[in-house]
């Protein structure tokens, strides 16, 4: 056995394997290679759109809670004015109210004042009459000395 012959066989059967593999293996592997490598830099690619979206998700959030605070804050105020002319409001009618009754009991006190002032009058021409009837000792006719009654009530 010749070891040139051995190495030259092995040398051809080596080139034979290469040629082989770079014909039918080799295409395959690269394709299948590229292929994996496209799609993962499209997942990265899309990962990182994704994360881009993420970021403006949350700033659309944040910008839309602020606004939605900003919205809530108004409205609480305006609740708050709107209570606070409810309640001046209210004062006012019971302010108004109030008046409306002093000025009614005012009335009516000045009523039951002028009633018990004719009550008195008539009370102390009664009396006047009857004093002046025990100082004459005799009936003093009340019909004919009604003008004196009445001037002597006015006085009083």
């Amino acid at each position: 056995m010749n070891i040139n012959l051995t190495l030259f066989g092995q040398t051809i059967a080596f080139a034979i394997f290469v040629w082989f593999c770079m014909k039918l293996v080799w295409p395959p592997v690269t394709a299948a290679m590229a292929a994996r490598q496209k799609k993962i830099a499209d997942g990265l690619d899309a990962a990182g759109r994704a994360q881009q979206d993420l970021k403006l998700a949350q700033d659309k959030v944040t910008n839309t809670l602020r606004e939605t605070k900003e919205q809530a804050a108004q409205i609480i105020e305006q609740a708050n004015k709107q209570a606070n002319a409810i309640v001046e409001e209210a004062k006012q009618q019971a302010r108004a109210e109030g008046e409306r009754l002093v000025a009614s009991a005012r009335a009516e006190i000045e009523q039951e004042v002028n009633r018990a002032r004719d009550q008195l009058r008539s009370q102390v021409a009664a009396l006047a009459v009857a004093g002046a009837e025990k100082i004459l000792e005799s009936q003093v006719d009340a019909k004919v000395h009604n003008e004196l009654v009445e001037k002597l009530a006015s006085q009083l």
